[in-house]
Formats: structure tokens, sequence, C-alpha cells
């Protein structure tokens, strides 16, 4: 048994009424009857509701607590970003060299002279720093610039005549500036274009993929020179990064600051 009580109702003629009321529990179920001269009120499940409602209200205020806490968090992260460079980027500290195999699409649309000839013609050998710039420039590399290995002049790359071409590049790496003057030098007998091999550093700084918009890395055309005595024999070439303090020698990653690759040619 339990008991209820109502210190005052309004009844139908506007009358206040002071009522006592008991109930019983049956079934897990609550039956009140609230008695007046002009007023039979039943009510079911009160306890239950009650119940109910304030379960749903404690995790209303849970979950609802647990987004704010989060969305500030979130937002507190973010405000320490740059749009332009990552936080954390020294798992990269040297660039690796892959090398170009999409040779005839990629030199036609991202370095054709025509479009190279709108970007800033850089002087030679300095470091084309723009750090107060909020639209940064991009220096101009020539096709043409790769000789033989353009694909200006023989549009196989030297495929057909059994002395193909290879194009090494460096990866793009933030705020890079490699000190003294970067060369590309592999194992094989190669002929380098640019001339020596040679990565001017006036390609240097990049700031990045959105400030940085239309940049292109500095390339190098590796033509090998093999004789007929060469063909049908895999050939083993590595190219490294040479003349700079990036790194080419770390035997727990031999891909940083260097490239290998095997070649076999047939007639």
């Amino acid at each position: 048994m339990c008991k209820v009580y109502i210190s005052r109702c309004y009844d139908s003629k506007d009358t206040l009424t002071h009522l006592k009321s008991s109930c019983t529990v049956h079934s897990r179920q609550l039956t009140c009857y609230l008695t007046s001269p002009h007023i039979i009120i039943k009510y079911r499940d009160i306890c239950t509701l009650c119940s109910s409602g304030l379960i749903l209200l404690f995790y209303l205020v849970f979950y609802g607590f647990l987004a704010g806490m989060f969305t500030l968090t979130m937002w507190a992260m973010l405000q320490t970003l740059d749009d332009n460079v990552p936080k954390y980027s020294d798992r990269v500290p040297s660039p690796g060299e892959p090398p170009m195999s999409c040779l005839s699409i990629c030199l036609s649309v991202e370095y054709n002279d025509t479009e190279q000839v709108k970007n800033e013609l850089c002087l030679a050998g300095q470091y084309y720093e723009q750090d107060g710039s909020d639209e940064k420039k991009v220096c101009q590399f020539r096709r043409s610039s790769l000789g033989f290995c353009s694909g200006l002049t023989d549009s196989s790359y030297g495929y057909r005549e059994g002395q193909p071409c290879i194009i090494v590049k460096m990866n793009r790496i933030i705020g890079l500036k490699p000190s003294g003057d970067p060369f590309i030098n592999c194992t094989a007998k190669v002929s380098y274009f640019p001339q020596e091999g040679r990565i001017d550093r006036m390609y240097f700084p990049y700031y990045g993929k959105k400030a940085h918009v239309g940049y292109v890395q500095p390339l190098v055309g590796v033509k090998l020179m093999l004789r007929k005595e060469d063909y049908s024999k895999e050939l083993m070439v590595e190219c490294r990064v040479e003349g700079s303090d990036l790194k080419n020698n770390d035997e727990r990653d031999k891909f940083l600051g260097r490239v290998s690759f095997r070649v076999l040619v047939t007639e």
C-alpha cells in the first residue's frame, strides 16, 4: 500500500477541496482514484512514467555534456593548426626519389613550356623565399631543359633505340632548404639532363599544396647509355641525392634520398 496526498485541487465549480486518496499496487500497476464532489481522476503507471522521465533527462544532460566537451576540445585543437604547414613532419626529414612512370602525360600537362612560361623567372642558385607573401609564386621549370629525355625530340624517350630515359624527382617536403648544390648521381653509365643532374636551389622552399598553387618539382632526366652487349641482362641502377645535407645512406630506410630500379632491354 502507498499513500498519495494532494493538498488542493479545483473542481468544476472552482471551489477548493482538500482530498486524500489511497492507492494499491497490483501486478506492477498503480491505480489511484481521486474523488471530489465533481471529479473522478484515474492515474496508471505514474511511478514508471516519473522514473522513465528522470532517466531520459539524465542521459540527455550526460550525453549533451559529452558532446559539448568533444566540440570544445576539437575547436581548441584546430586553433593550433596551420592551414599550410603540417604540425608534425619530423618523420620525413629527407625526401625520397620516386621515378616517374607517366612520362608523356605528366610532362605534357604539368611541365608544358607554354604553361611554365607564365611562372616566375627566378634567380638560379638562390632560395626563392616568400615567407612574407600570402600568394606564393612558382619558379619556371621548362620541359625542354630535360634535353633528350624531354620527349620533344624523341617521343619514345629513348626506348625505341634501347637507351631508355628515367625521370627522377624529389618528393615535396614543406620548408625544405637543402644546403650546397644537390644533384642526382646514378651507379650506371648514364647521361643527365639538366647537365650533371643538378637540382637548382631556386625551387626551394616549398610552402604546401594550398599556399603554393601550381608548384612543380624540379626533374632530372637519366638516360641509360646501354650498348648491345648490355641487352638481355638485368641491370640494377641506384640513384642518390648528392652534394647536400640530405640523407641518402640510412640502412633502415632504403628509399630515403635514393631510389633503386631494375632495367632489362631486349632486342
